[in-house]
């Protein structure tokens, strides 16, 4: 059996830490040449190693995307859900949300190019692409949750939250498909006009 089929915590720090270099160099192999230029054999190149090594890892392109995305989100939750800590209203709940995830992927415009890669490009078992809305329903469910406090505490208005939860990360999305075009955009400071606009649309 393949090391790919075991349980995270069956793993040994050895083949934790060879998973984790090979994502990195998909991550920058794809922000660098793009989905056609991120074979497993660039990526192994890129890596300083065997594509058999990428294969015993991962059962193949589709699985290793896959992690990179994972990765890459769960590095975002990280960040975004500590800076939220110790938050007490719902105003500044979303408002840390939408800045904090602004400062996060200001320092890995790579992370950011290489998803984008993915989402455009990747596709499912029937043919449709593998992230979309339908794969956002935990980011909705997270967003309606701050939604629903401050309607709760009567610093929000009321309001359909799915909606609200859509268009909110809907716009985040769009901030940074923005950013990473025009590299000379101020990232911070769209991340501040977002949050001034969704704080006017809710109260």
């Amino acid at each position: 059996m393949r090391s790919e089929n075991k349980p995270t915590g069956q793993r040994s720090f050895i083949e934790e830490a060879r998973r984790t270099q090979i994502i990195a160099s998909a991550i920058e192999v794809l922000a660098e040449s793009g989905w056609a230029g991120a074979s497993l054999a660039n990526i192994a190149k890129h890596a300083g190693i065997s594509k058999g090594v990428i294969s015993y890892h991962f059962a193949g392109k589709d699985e290793l995307m896959e992690e990179v995305v994972d990765q890459v989100y769960a590095q975002i939750a990280e960040y975004v859900l500590a800076k939220m800590e110790g938050e007490k209203s719902a105003t500044e709940l979303l408002r840390t949300h939408v800045l904090a995830v602004a400062e996060h992927m200001r320092g890995n415009r790579n992370r950011l190019k290489a998803i984008g890669e993915i989402f455009h490009n990747l596709r499912g078992p029937d043919g449709g692409a593998r992230y979309g809305p339908q794969t956002n329903e935990e980011i909705y469910q997270a967003l309606e949750l701050v939604y629903k406090l401050g309607q709760d505490t009567g610093e929000f208005r009321p309001f359909d939250r799915r909606v609200m939860a859509v268009t909110h990360s809907a716009a985040v999305d769009a901030m940074f498909t923005y950013w990473v075009v025009i590299p000379g955009h101020d990232l911070d400071a769209h991340a501040r006009e977002l949050a001034d606009l969704l704080e006017r649309a809710v109260k």
